[in-house]
């Protein structure tokens, strides 16, 4: 009887506290779900900005040098220098001018004396005492003459061409390959790069190509000038892709009367692509995927998380916008993302 009662009592008491931890359970699983901060987000209207980096070229390079070889007299030009249009940048040995000009003159003396033959030869025609026959070998010999003149003016014009050396463009020294006395070669002797306007080329992803168009203006900047910007304008769009980056040239036409933007410097190009409808979060609600570049962010939904990988666009100050992951009017998880896993449920601060 009494080891009854003992069981009856043990199993009391067992009954009490099975009750007991039941009733704990809501509360202690409760407690430890996480609590985290959300922020309802929209759609807005973003306007498309297209950063690219840039390399800056001349508007044009000569290479100036001689057609033939021949040996330096004198350069008066070294690199850096500005030189205007037209201006001698180099003077070669004249040692062969003289034998041309002597050829020219021997060919104006042919065509002069064969004019007057011809002239006879004519008039005699015209009184009866010369022959057709005779007034046509006049007019070849004639024609052969003017062409050997013409042909000695250009020869002369071509060694003084080649002898005396001026820069076709306006813009500075890049390069002086040789000096006085030596023999020209494979190289020019001195490089001219026009530099005012200069050409800014960068490359553009083609799903961008029909938003670029000539002449839409572009703001540029550069390392050496900090935040100061520097505008131009869209002056060739390349007809063809790139097949192995899959983008394509665009040039940029810029003044550079000061000549403060030297080619090669490195900057970035920023064109106005139009506006956009895009969901736009705080820049707290974007996560990092460990080990990987993936960017993410939780989203809430019936008082679970999960996490979404998203493409980020711009940022906008204290916002990112989102190309994709999260759609119009969904909550994002801003703070305390450290203690979230997918999938798991939340408690909402408010």
């Amino acid at each position: 009887m009494k080891t009854k009662i003992q069981l009856a009592s043990l199993l009391t008491i067992t009954l009490f506290a099975s009750s007991c931890s039941e009733k704990k359970t809501g509360p202690v699983e409760e407690e430890n779900k996480p609590t985290v901060k959300v922020e309802k987000v929209f759609n807005r209207d973003v306007v498309q900005v297209g950063t690219y980096t840039a390399t800056v070229e001349p508007e044009q390079i000569n290479n100036i040098s001689s057609s033939t070889p021949n040996r330096i007299k004198e350069i008066k030009v070294d690199e850096g220098f500005n030189v205007s249009k037209g201006e001698i940048v180099a003077i070669l040995d004249d040692v062969n001018i003289t034998s041309y000009e002597i050829q020219l003159a021997n060919a104006k003396a042919n065509l002069d004396n064969v004019q007057q033959n011809y002239d006879r030869a004519v008039k005699l025609l015209e009184i009866g005492g010369g022959t057709q026959q005779n007034v046509d070998q006049m007019k070849l010999q004639l024609t052969n003459a003017q062409n050997s003149l013409a042909a000695a003016e250009r020869t002369l014009k071509n060694v003084k061409e080649n002898t005396i050396l001026v820069s076709p463009i306006s813009g500075v020294v890049t390069a002086r390959n040789y000096d006085p006395g030596d023999m020209t070669g494979a190289l020019p002797i001195i490089t001219v790069a026009q530099v005012n306007p200069l050409k800014i080329i960068i490359n553009v992803p083609e799903t961008e190509l029909s938003k670029i168009s000539k002449g839409m203006p572009a703001t540029i900047t550069f390392d050496t000038y900090g935040d100061e910007s520097f505008t131009g304008h869209v002056t060739m769009v390349s007809p063809t892709v790139d097949t192995n980056t899959r983008t394509f040239g665009v040039e940029i036409g810029l003044t550079n009367s000061n000549g403060r933007i030297l080619p090669g410097m490195f900057g970035r190009v920023k064109l106005d692509l139009g506006h956009a409808n895009h969901v736009v979060v705080p820049d707290r609600a974007i996560v990092k995927q460990p080990g990987s570049a993936n960017q993410y962010v939780y989203v809430y939904k019936n008082g679970k998380v999960n996490y979404s990988k998203v493409d980020l666009g711009q940022r906008l100050g204290n916002t990112y916008e989102l190309l994709s992951g999260v759609e119009d009017g969904d909550s994002v998880v801003i703070t305390g993302q450290n203690k979230l896993a997918n999938g798991m449920a939340v408690n909402i601060s408010e």
